[in-house]
């Protein structure tokens, strides 16, 4: 069989890659990246990378128009990222999404991926979705609801010949990392930051998160 994998360069979709090398080997996988109007592209960059890395096919495909009237701080020209934690922002969304929600984007992301997927012959879609993620709903379509709804639709969509697999979708990112660990994913050369400096900032949300499970691993990277 073959896998596409969603991308992104961070820690979880590089940890999902190398499973799904694992899996299916090398000639069978490949990593889909999506730029759609974030802050930098250094992520997409640590996305080819990681696909250089592990000798996956890698496509790059850009969906920024479709975003562009979303206020998300995630996106260029859009505000500040939070320097603050997904807790801290939770409670202060009170149930609504965090200010770096990108509206249904990862279910743009996973329609691509479909189509794609199907003109590639391939059986599977791979997302890299967690608990954390998910957790008070700061990123609805994260949620192991939204995977099962999705991947019922991808599967009839598709004529039965797609289905879409998010291992990682009851895991925390500590348990993800665990997992990485195992593998001996190249932690290194992921992205994870929302801002485009030369260096992580330490300070957003996913930065914070990062440096928790890594260390929780008895890994010391930022």
């Amino acid at each position: 069989m073959k896998a596409l994998v969603l991308s992104s360069g961070g820690v979880d979709s590089t940890t999902l890659l190398a499973l799904a090398v694992e899996r299916y080997s090398a000639e069978n996988v490949i990593a889909l990246s999506i730029y759609y109007g974030q802050k930098h592209k250094k992520e997409l960059e640590a996305a080819g990378k990681t696909a250089e890395y592990y000798h996956v096919e890698h496509i790059e495909t850009d969906l920024t128009d479709i975003f562009r009237f979303s206020d998300s701080t995630l996106l260029e020209g859009r505000g500040d990222i939070p320097h603050e934690s997904y807790i801290e922002q939770v409670v202060k969304a009170g149930g609504s999404p965090v200010s770096t929600y990108v509206p249904f984007r990862n279910g743009l992301f996973l329609s691509v991926a479909a189509s794609i997927a199907i003109s590639k012959g391939c059986g599977v879609v791979m997302y890299g979705a967690h608990a954390d993620d998910a957790a008070g709903n700061a990123y609805p379509d994260c949620s192991e609801e939204f995977v099962e709804s999705m991947n019922k639709a991808i599967y009839i969509g598709s004529g039965n010949d797609l289905y879409l697999e998010a291992p990682f979708a009851g895991m925390n990112k500590t348990q993800v990392v665990a997992a990485g660990k195992r593998f001996g994913v190249p932690y290194e050369i992921t992205w994870s930051c929302y801002e485009g400096g030369d260096e992580p900032c330490g300070k957003c949300a996913t930065c914070l998160d990062r440096r928790a499970a890594f260390l929780a691993n008895g890994i010391d990277l930022r």
